[in-house]
């Protein structure tokens, strides 16, 4: 299977067609997204939304978002997410291949991404690609926005 990675910077119908069918592979709690909340995060100055395509059909997407704090641009990937049906062809890692390329591009010395305990062959990919547990605990505080 052919696969083409791309940076999107205009959103699509078929883009967003392909978040709501690819969303709730990652969660079923995940809504899917509004193609004007794509388009804010395709048109960021400090966040790229990437694509894998097979065949003219987007079968994958990942986000790279970075930051500056005082001790140095950093970077996290969010919202990675393969179409099972494709999964283990090497889709996820082309996607994060081009999100650690470009994470070097735009000077983050470390990129960071959570994991769901569970996606284990996930686990084994980001360790492929160099990504260590971290010693650290996460925590989370969720905020009612309206």
């Amino acid at each position: 299977m052919e696969l083409n990675v791309r940076r999107v910077t205009e959103v699509t119908d078929s883009l967003t067609e392909a978040f709501a069918r690819l969303m709730p592979q990652l969660s079923p709690r995940l809504a899917a997204p509004s193609a004007e909340r794509l388009q804010t995060v395709a048109g960021s100055s400090s966040a790229a939304l990437f694509t894998a395509e097979a065949g003219g059909t987007v079968v994958g997407v990942l986000t790279l978002v970075w930051y500056d704090v005082p001790s140095g641009r950093k970077a996290w990937i969010e919202d990675v997410v393969v179409d099972a049906a494709v999964r283990g062809v090497g889709a996820g890692e082309a996607l994060v291949r081009a999100a650690l390329g470009h994470a070097a591009a735009v000077g983050a010395g470390k990129v960071m991404l959570t994991s769901n305990p569970a996606r284990r062959a996930a686990h084994g990919l980001y360790g492929k690609l160099g990504f260590k547990e971290a010693e650290t605990t996460l925590f989370a505080c969720k905020i009612d926005v309206e």
